[in-house]
């Protein structure tokens, strides 16, 4: 079989969903022709791999390239004022009805231009790109109006010309309410549903459409239409449900057959029986950045979430105010310590499960035959280290479409 590259003399972690665990493989192979995998498992059944370059991994760990599936990574200024305000004794909300919180990110992000946002946006990608992160999603949210929210969602798109990445663009019109509209909810909601989705939509430029169900977000009627705006134009829909409160958020994104239903922390048990049933299963994705950040006390349903087989991802969620993170290392050791996560969830969740989490999971997130050749290899002696060591980037080499 004729090969671009193989990476030979490495132990394997498929994350195949077909093999227990980590699907480990400790003599194995991998072997890419055309940026696809053609061939990833044990040294002694490959075929006859002839091949232009062999790479000896001298027995590093091989998992698929990391995914960061709930990024707003793209955003003006920041917010480290506000954490002085929390550390003070502010909570969220109360940052959020003065005028802070999400409305002081989109002054920022309405103020630069799309070069600026890019420019600002690169260093925070470059830093999860060095963890081995292969693909991350991005949403817009912090421009509140059609074009600032358009301008975000080129930015987002930008930056896989400018790095060598995957990059999913997701809508988030529906994040905030701006000051334009204070105190008419439902003429936004009109103006992201009739103007927004149909203009996004139309230029391409964003793979899925989320929203905010919250008290200080949207509520469930109006998140019903934004979801219904979304189908009717083919666009999958996500949903930040269940952060501060449960206004069953999840169980109306899997009614709607959503990617994905993300924070989760008041999610009861209907939501997620709801979720379980779903169509092709709506994803669960946690975000314990947010929750150590916020100092959040009311731990997302881990066990009930487990038992129903509702698929559990893991994000970063960096954004200014509430997870200005860009370390999804640091975030799986924050999902095993604080949320009680095994090594194996925590090592699915940003890759088999983040994979699904963005509609992907024919394309990338475990090492098999047919995937996008997305690859993080580790210096380390057992996988469960990169879920155990704080502060440390054992990545040796990471790889995009087989480069």
């Amino acid at each position: 079989m004729r090969c671009d590259r193989v990476w030979s003399n490495a132990r394997l972690a498929t994350m195949s969903p077909d093999q227990p665990g980590l699907g480990e493989v400790l003599d194995g192979v991998v072997a890419c022709r055309d940026g696809r995998i053609v061939y990833a498992g044990p040294a002694a059944g490959a075929p006859d791999l002839a091949a232009d370059e062999t790479i000896d991994c001298q027995g590093r760990w091989i998992t698929p390239g990391l995914i960061d599936c709930h990024t707003h990574l793209v955003f003006g200024g920041d917010r480290s004022a506000e954490f002085e305000q929390r550390l003070a004794g502010a909570s969220y909300e109360q940052i959020a009805k003065a005028g802070g919180g999400i409305v002081s990110t989109m002054k920022a992000t309405r103020a630069a231009s799309e070069e600026g946002l890019v420019a600002a946006t690169l260093p925070r990608l470059d830093a999860l790109i060095a963890e081995g992160v292969t693909t991350v999603e991005v949403k817009s949210g912090y421009g509140l109006r059609l074009a600032d929210e358009l301008k975000m969602l080129r930015a987002a798109r930008a930056l896989s010309s400018r790095r060598p990445v995957g990059v999913q663009a997701t809508f988030l019109g529906a994040h905030a309410l701006p000051p334009e509209f204070a105190g008419d909810a439902d003429g936004y909601i009109d103006l992201v549903c009739k103007e927004m989705i149909p203009a996004v939509a139309e230029a391409g430029l964003a793979d899925a459409v989320d929203a905010f169900c919250e008290g200080i977000g949207f509520s469930h009627r109006q998140t019903r239409r934004v979801f219904e705006a979304a189908q009717a134009h083919d666009l999958p829909v996500k949903l930040h449900a269940e952060q501060l409160s449960n206004l069953h958020g999840a169980a109306l994104a899997a009614e709607f057959g959503a990617l994905s239903a993300d924070h989760l922390e008041y999610l009861d048990e209907a939501g997620v029986a709801a979720m379980a049933r779903a169509r092709a299963r709506t994803a669960a994705v946690l975000l314990p950045g947010a929750y150590y950040f916020t100092r959040e006390t009311r731990l997302p349903p881990i066990e009930a979430l487990r038992a129903a087989g509702v698929p559990m991802a893991i994000a970063t969620d960096c954004n200014p105010g509430t997870s200005p993170t860009t370390s999804l290392l640091l975030t799986m050791n924050m999902a095993a310590t604080l949320f009680r996560m095994t090594v194996v969830e925590c090592i699915a969740g940003v890759t088999r499960e983040a994979a699904a989490a963005l509609g992907l999971g024919r394309e990338i997130g475990t090492l098999e035959t047919g995937k996008s050749c997305d690859l993080a290899i580790w210096d380390i002696e057992r996988p469960a280290e990169l879920v155990y060591w704080l502060g440390r980037n054992c990545l040796y080499s990471r790889v995009w479409r087989g480069r």
